[in-house]
């Protein structure tokens, strides 16, 4: 008796084949870039010079353009600004990448040109229900379009009043980056008085801000950066400094409660290493600039090293919060804390500016004045 063979089941092979093509047909259109489109240049009654972003790539897409100024509703301020900061996120949402971002960002090209977040101003004009700012209001907060002469906000959302001691420059300073720091080390890293800390990236925008708020929470603090700017952090409050080039904080015997990573350069096991019983790390950014992963590569590594790891990493993005940003504005009208800046720009060399950042070497904050 002869014996029978099955053949190969076909329709496994075109579903897999089907998925194949899905994948590539996806990877294709969300890395897809389109042609810039030519900046509006043309001026007009109750216009406004903005920064817009029309396509994505370097920092050459920012365009300065002439805008109408936006119409408010019930609920929202106007904002004529007077300095803005630039964050990583920024040069992100420039090029597109991680190309994941396009999904909401736009495929092609921005579905929103406007760009910048962090910003300081004054209340140039309020919507009929707004109760708690009154025009000629000092105020900072976070708002897409802050690299533009105006920008609306809704009365409820990332805006507080501005300290009358603290300049524009220092409050446009603060949103992304001390939040980002204050929710890392109180929210991430549950920091206590007594507690030892490490921030590694400690001269950058958020470095320099979880040094001062650490100190002010009572923490012993260490932090680590290029040997030029051991005196800048040393000046900030941390009780000691290491140079990354001729010390390495992972080989030595001090053992850290919490280490708040702002670099992501270092292998999850050696942090490991130098956490101390029940530490945490918390995982701000990551080196890598691949277009199709780029700093989601961290999250990727916790989940990867989490079933083999003894301590605990976490990686978050931080929320704008009004109480949090009105909490950073007693500290800068305290004297507790102050930003670090390291280049102004003016609003037409935005591009610079966010190439500056891009770049990776900035120390503290980078601002935009506006005209």
């Amino acid at each position: 008796m002869k014996r029978r063979f099955k053949r190969p089941i076909r329709w496994r092979r075109w579903i897999l084949g089907f998925l194949l093509l899905a994948i590539g047909g996806f990877a294709l259109t969300i890395s897809h870039t389109s042609a810039c489109p030519p900046a509006v240049t043309a001026d007009g009654p109750g216009s406004m010079r903005v920064i817009h972003y029309r396509c994505y790539g370097p920092s050459t897409v920012l365009q300065l353009e002439y805008a109408a100024r936006p119409e408010l509703e019930d609920d929202m301020l106007l904002v004529r600004v007077r300095a803005a900061s630039v964050n990583p996120l920024d040069w992100h949402f420039m090029r597109g990448e991680p190309y994941i971002m396009r999904m909401q960002a736009g495929i092609g090209a921005p579905k929103d040109p406007r760009i910048g977040v962090d910003f300081s101003g004054t209340v140039e004009a309020v919507g009929k229900s707004v109760k708690n700012f009154k025009v000629g209001d000092e105020v900072f907060g976070g708002e897409t379009g802050a690299f533009g002469q105006y920008l609306r906000v809704r009365e409820n959302d990332a805006v507080v009043l501005k300290p009358a001691n603290v300049e524009h420059a220092q409050a446009a300073a603060i949103p992304i980056a001390a939040t980002t720091a204050l929710q890392a080390l109180r929210d991430q890293g549950h920091l206590k008085a007594g507690e030892k800390v490490l921030v590694n990236g400690a001269s950058g925008g958020v470095g320099t801000f979880a040094v001062q708020i650490a100190k002010v929470m009572g923490a012993d603090v260490t932090g680590v950066c290029s040997a030029r700017n051991v005196g800048l952090v040393a000046s900030l409050g941390a009780d000691r400094v290491l140079d990354y080039a001729s010390i390495d904080f992972t080989a030595g015997n001090v053992r850290y409660d919490l280490i708040v990573d702002t670099v992501g350069n270092r292998d999850l096991r050696d942090l490991a290493k130098v956490l101390a019983p029940g530490g945490i790390a918390v995982m701000i950014a990551g080196t890598g600039r691949d277009p199709w992963i780029g700093p989601l590569s961290v999250p990727i590594k916790i989940l990867a090293y989490k079933p083999f790891a003894d301590r605990e990493f976490k990686f978050f993005v931080a929320r704008l919060d009004p109480e949090d940003l009105g909490y950073l504005a007693g500290l800068m009208e305290s004297g507790r804390m102050k930003a670090v800046i390291d280049q102004k720009y003016p609003l037409e060399k935005t591009g610079d500016a966010v190439a500056y950042v891009e770049a990776g070497h900035a120390r503290g904050k980078v601002l935009i004045e506006m005209p």
